[in-house]
C-alpha cells in the first residue's frame, strides 16, 4: 500500500459519492453505480489505464496500487444510488407528504405506529422541512447553501439510522475475508468481474496491461461502443441517425405455448442484448450459464401451471406488493436458505475453524490473522446490532430472526456474483417477511410489523448496489495482487464511512435545491408509501377481527403463543429449499446434469428476467466456442469476451461525462440515455 493509492482511494470514494446522485437524478443518465459492476468505476480505470497511466512514465501506478484504489472506491458505491441515499432521505420525509393525500392512513393513524425518530421532524418548520423538499426551495435568482438545508428536521433520524447501518455494514466487512478465502482459494469460485479488473490492471511495473494491447479486445470494444455511443448520439440527432436496437422481438413465439403465455412468459421472447452479460458468461461453468439463461424461462411455465388451476404465485398472501409476503418472495426465501445451508455445509470446517480461533479456542486448521480479527470484530457487532433493533421498539425475537435474515440476504447475493457474474441481483424477499410468514400479523401487531418494515426500507429495499460483493470482489483482485488483505479491508471500511460522510449533505442538499426528483416514480412514490401501505391493509384486517388492541398489547411470549405461521408461505419457502437441495445433489451425483441449483435463486426475480436473453446468447457463443474451436480457441477469444464488456461499460460512462459538460456549460438538463437496467 503507498500513500498516493490511498489518497486516491479516498478521493475515488468521495467523488463517487458526490456526483451520484446529481447524474443519476438531475441529469438523469445512466446511473454511475446502477448494480454491481459500475460504470463509472470501471470506465474511469480503463481510461485511466489506456491513457493516464502510461504518461506518468516511471511514476505510472503500478498494478497492486490500482487494485487498493479500486477497492477503495467500490467500497463507497453502496451508499450514493439504490444502495441507500436513491430511496433513504425519501423514505424517512415523504410519508408525512402522502398521509395529506391517503384516507386510509389517516382513519387508521398509520403514522403513529413508526417510531418518531425514524423519520424526519416536520413539525416545527413544515414549510422548509417538508414543502422545501418537495417543491425545492433554490432557484436562478434564489441561490441555496449548504447552511439553507433545515438540519433540525434530520438531526433525530441521521443520529438513529448512521449508527445502524454503520454496524452492519462494517460486520460485512470484518467477516469479507473469510468468506473470500473460503470462496476463491477452497471453492475456486470464479469470480467473473474480478477477472475483469485484474486484466485491465497494469503489471508491477506499471506498463500497459497485455490486453490493451490485444487486437480481439479492441475490435470488439470499438464494435459495442461505436453502438452504444451511436444510440446516444439518437437521443440528440433523432432525423438523422438510424437507432441500433438491442431487442431481438420473438414474442409470437408465445403462441406455441399457452402454458407458458399465460405465465407471463411472453415478454422474455424479446430480449435485450446486454453486451457485458455475453461476455462475463464466457468465464462461467456452462450449467450456471445456462441455468441463469433459462430460470425465468422455467419459471413462466411453473406459473402458467399453476394458473390453469387458479393459482398465483405472484399474488400477496399478506400485505400489499414488494414488503408483503407472497408465495414467490417466500420460494425465494426457500431458495436462499437452502443454498445457505449449502455453501455453510461446503466451507464448515473453515468457518468453525475461524470461529474457534476468534473465540480463543485452539483449532488445528491454520486460519490467516486478519480473518481472525475479523471474525472477532463480526461477534462484537452483531450484539451491538442487536441493541440497537431492540433500542427501535423492535423485540428481541424478532430482532434476532431480523438479524440472520439479513446477513444470509447479504451474504448470498455476494456468493450469486462471485459464482455466476450476474452483477444486477434482486432478491425478491425480504427479512421483515421471514418474521411475518413465521408468526402472522395477528401475533406481530402492526407497530413491531412498521419498525420490520422501515428497517428493510432502508437495509434492503433495492440491493442492486450492496457492500458486500462489492468487498468480495475487491479482495479477489487485491488477493491475486499480493496486497495485504488486513490492512486493505480498513482501507475499504475508511473509505466507506467517508463515502457516506459526503453523501448524506450531499444528497439531502441536491434534494433540497432542486426538489425531490418526481421522474424517478420508484424512489419518490413507491417506496416511501411501501411500509404505511402494508400496515394499512393488516390494520384494517385486524379491526375487522377486533384483534387490533390486543395484538398491540401481546407480551413477548404471548407472540409466540399467538403465532400462525402462513401455510402458503411455509410451503412454498419449503418448496425452495427442496429445489435447491435436489440440484445440487444431483449436480455432485450425475455427472451429464446440465443445471446449476443457483436456477432457483434467480429464476424468478425481474433483473434476471431482463438478462436472461443475453445469459443465453453467452452460453451459445461459449458452447460453440468450446465445441467446434478446442480449448486453444477457447483461450485465444478470452480477450474478445472482455472487449464487449469494456465496450458497454465506456459506452455508457463517455456519455455520462458530455452531458456533464453539456450542461456545465449549457445550465440545460441533456436528453436521457441509458445503456444498463436501473
Amino acid at each position: 500500500m503507498t500513500t498516493r493509492a490511498v489518497i486516491l482511494g479516498f478521493l475515488g470514494a468521495a467523488f463517487i459519492c458526490g456526483v451520484s446522485y446529481f447524474n443519476d437524478f438531475i441529469l438523469q443518465q445512466t446511473y454511475l453505480v446502477g448494480n454491481n459492476m459500475p460504470v463509472s468505476v470501471y470506465g474511469v480505470l480503463i481510461i485511466f489505464c489506456l491513457v493516464v497511466n502510461p504518461l506518468l512514465g516511471k511514476r505510472a501506478f503500478k498494478g497492486k496500487e490500482l487494485a487498493l484504489v479500486v477497492a477503495m472506491t467500490l467500497a463507497a458505491c453502496c451508499i450514493p444510488g439504490s444502495g441507500l441515499m436513491r430511496t433513504f432521505t425519501t423514505s424517512l420525509i415523504l410519508p408525512h407528504h402522502f398521509v395529506k393525500t391517503t384516507p386510509g392512513w389517516k382513519a387508521n393513524n398509520i403514522l403513529a405506529e413508526i417510531p418518531p425518530n425514524m423519520l424526519a421532524d416536520v413539525s416545527k418548520d413544515e414549510d422548509t422541512a417538508l414543502i422545501g423538499f418537495v417543491q425545492g426551495l433554490g432557484g436562478p435568482d434564489k441561490p441555496f447553501t449548504l447552511a439553507d438545508v433545515p438540519w433540525s428536521a434530520w438531526k433525530q433520524p441521521l443520529l438513529l439510522w448512521i449508527p445502524m447501518l454503520l454496524t452492519v455494514w462494517i460486520a460485512l466487512i470484518a467477516i469479507a475475508p473469510m468468506l473470500h478465502r473460503q470462496w476463491a482459494h477452497h471453492e475456486h469460485l470464479p469470480y467473473p468481474v474480478a477477472e475483469f479488473t485484474n486484466a485491465l490492471l497494469p503489471d508491477r511495473t506499471g506498463k500497459l496491461p497485455a490486453i490493451l494491447k490485444n487486437r480481439l479486445f479492441w475490435i470488439a470494444t470499438i464494435c459495442v461502443f461505436t453502438i452504444h455511443f451511436n444510440n446516444f448520439l439518437y437521443t440528440w440527432f433523432p432525423e438523422s441517425l438510424i437507432y441500433f436496437n438491442k431487442h431481438i422481438n420473438l414474442i409470437p413465439l408465445a403462441r406455441l405455448s399457452t402454458t407458458f403465455q399465460r405465465g407471463g412468459g411472453a415478454g422474455l421472447l424479446a430480449p435485450t442484448l446486454y453486451f457485458s452479460v455475453i461476455g462475463l458468461a464466457f468465464f462461467l461453468a456452462s450449467d450456471v450459464v445456462l441455468s441463469c439463461g433459462i430460470g425465468p424461462f422455467f419459471w413462466c411455465y411453473v406459473c402458467g401451471c399453476f394458473a390453469t388451476y387458479g393459482i398465483s404465485l405472484r399474488s400477496n398472501i399478506d400485505g400489499v406488493w414488494y414488503l408483503g409476503i407472497s408465495p414467490l418472495s417466500m420460494l425465494n426465501f426457500g431458495s436462499y436458505l437452502g443454498m445457505a445451508i449449502l455453501v455453510l455445509y461446503l466451507g464448515r470446517r473453515y468457518y468453525l475453524s475461524t470461529l474457534k480461533q476468534a473465540l480463543f479456542i485452539k483449532s488445528g486448521d491454520p486460519v490467516e490473522k486478519h480473518v481472525v480479527i475479523g471474525m472477532r470484530i463480526f461477534l462484537l457487532l452483531i450484539p451491538l446490532l442487536f441493541i440497537q433493533l431492540v433500542r427501535t421498539g423492535l423485540e428481541w425475537p424478532f430482532a434476532i430472526i431480523y438479524i440472520a435474515g439479513l446477513f444470509m440476504f447479504f451474504i448470498m447475493i455476494s456468493r450469486v456474483m462471485a459464482e455466476t457474474g450476474i452483477f444486477y441481483i434482486q432478491p425478491f424477499f425480504m427479512p421483515s417477511g421471514i418474521v411475518w410468514a413465521l408468526f402472522g400479523a395477528s401475533a406481530i401487531g402492526t407497530r413491531q410489523l412498521m419498525i420490520l418494515l422501515m428497517l428493510c426500507l432502508t437495509f434492503v429495499i433495492d440491493p442492486r448496489e450492496t457492500l458486500l460483493p462489492f468487498i468480495s470482489g475487491s479482495l479477489k483482485v487485491n488477493d491475486d495482487q499480493s496486497l495485504k488483505l488486513g490492512k486493505a479491508t480498513t482501507a475499504c471500511a475508511l473509505a466507506m464511512i467517508l463515502g457516506l460522510v459526503v453523501a448524506v449533505p450531499t444528497t439531502l442538499f441536491l434534494q433540497y435545491k432542486y426538489g425531490v426528483p418526481w421522474v424517478d416514480s420508484w424512489s419518490a412514490q413507491a417506496v416511501p408509501k411501501m411500509p404505511c401501505d402494508n400496515v394499512n391493509v393488516v390494520a384494517q384486517r385486524l379491526i375487522q377481527q377486533d384483534q387490533l388492541e390486543k395484538a398491540a398489547n401481546y407480551t413477548i411470549w404471548e407472540r409466540f403463543i399467538n403465532a400462525r405461521p402462513e401455510p402458503k408461505a411455509m410451503i412454498a419457502a419449503a418448496a425452495g429449499i427442496a429445489l435447491v437441495t435436489i440440484f445440487a445433489f444431483a449436480r455432485l451425483r450425475i455427472t451429464w446434469w446440465p443445471l446449476h441449483p443457483v436456477l432457483f435463486l434467480v429464476w424468478s426475480t425481474e433483473p434476471q428476467r431482463r438478462m436472461a436473453g443475453a445469459f443465453l446468447v453467452g452460453w451459445l457463443f461459449k458452447t460453440l466456442v468450446s465445441k467446434y474451436g478446442g480449448a486453444k480457441f477457447y483461450q485465444k477469444l478470452k480477450p474478445m469476451a472482455f472487449g464487449l464488456v469494456a465496450g458497454e461499460i465506456l459506452g455508457s460512462i463517455i456519455p455520462c461525462l458530455i452531458c456533464a459538460i453539456y450542461y456545465a456549460i449549457t445550465k440545460e438538463i441533456p436528453p436521457r440515455f441509458m445503456v444498463l437496467p436501473g
